[in-house]
């Protein structure tokens, strides 16, 4: 059974870090591109960052570039979100994905090319 796992969420104050992680299982994920999104009550689901199979390419939201860095092992089948400088709009719930059909960076930010999803996290910024 495939399961893709988060962690690491909390609440924080405005300006704090946290790192999310996500466990993947069930099958080999190291030809897959992961990817995060996050959805906040009353609006869709976003994207934020995703990264290749490799880990050399990776792509993100504007508002979270310089903020927050994906990266991920391979060897372990996890992937990470590193979140510095936290703001209360980035308050959600933060699933991770993956997927295969990606044929550029910025096709990994296409939900709807994901085939695995999370159950979610969640990150609440105060100010």
């Amino acid at each position: 059974q495939v399961q893709l796992v988060e962690a690491g969420g909390g609440l924080v104050q405005a300006g704090d870090s946290l790192r999310l992680s996500c466990a993947a299982s069930g099958r080999a994920f190291s030809n897959y591109a992961r990817g995060w999104f996050r959805q906040s009550p009353g609006k869709e689901r976003e994207f934020v960052a995703a990264i290749n199979w490799s880990g050399g390419s990776t792509y993100y939201k504007d508002s979270v570039k310089g903020r927050f860095t994906i990266s991920r092992d391979n060897a372990k089948n996890l992937v990470y979100l590193q979140m510095l400088s936290l703001k209360p709009e980035d308050t959600a719930v933060y699933y991770c994905a993956a997927g295969l059909r990606f044929t550029t960076a910025q096709a990994m930010s296409i939900r709807g090319l994901y085939d695995y999803w999370g159950q979610g996290t969640q990150v609440t910024v105060s100010s």
